[in-house]
């Protein structure tokens, strides 16, 4: 079986984020999953804040620069997303969404997602379901039935009073390695109109790389 491709996606703004490490964690039980099964995992994990300026300059010029093109490019050919974004009024944060903007919408088509949040307080964990989980049934991705939500109180140990953040992750991982196991998106890599260098190369007569 060839190796199947994750990308994860950070939108934590902070240095170090919370959003990053339950990403972190996210990808570690997934991947550990899949290999147990023979799977081999090929992970690839972006931080929106590194690309924060390139995706205003696509949303404002409608090019993407060169690193903001390799994020796009893995999405579209990935066999799994994990996404995380913190939780600002009650909803996914800005940079996150202008991420999403920008991915050509039939990227997203049949892809696997596993959503992940972080947020002050559990109360903002329905965020997931009300605001995260119909952008990308609407992009008509198959996010997984689990959400993982991680309070602050959770990276302490306490947890939610109901399940531990560990076992959260687990249950979320699980889902998530059973579908990217039985995913074959081998057809999003062959493109018949796909260019040899990037747009803003051809018309800026810059020098592939």
């Amino acid at each position: 079986m060839t190796a199947r491709r994750i990308v994860v996606i950070s939108a934590g703004l902070s240095t170090p984020s919370s959003s990053r490490q339950l990403a972190d964690r996210l990808l570690a039980d997934s991947a550990g999953l899949l290999r147990e099964r023979g799977v081999e995992v090929d992970a690839k994990v972006f931080e929106l804040r590194d690309l924060a300026h390139d995706i205003t300059n696509h949303l404002l010029m409608g090019f993407a620069p060169p690193k903001l093109e390799e994020a796009l490019d893995a999405v579209a050919s990935a066999d799994g997303l994990i996404v995380v974004t913190p939780i600002f009024t009650t909803s996914y944060a800005g940079l996150f969404k202008s991420f999403i903007d920008v991915i050509d919408p039939q990227a997203l088509t049949d892809l696997p997602v596993l959503i992940g949040a972080t947020g002050g307080t559990p109360r903002h964990s329905l965020a997931i379901d009300y605001a995260i989980r119909p952008l990308f049934t609407y992009l008509h991705a198959i996010p997984v039935t689990t959400g993982v939500f991680a309070a602050t109180g959770d990276w302490g140990g306490g947890g939610d009073g109901v399940r531990s953040l560990p076992d959260r992750i687990f249950r979320g991982a699980t889902e998530f390695a059973d579908l990217v196991e039985r995913t074959d998106r081998s057809d999003m890599l062959s493109d018949p109109f796909a260019l040899d260098r990037p747009m803003g190369h051809l018309l800026g007569g810059l020098a592939g790389e």
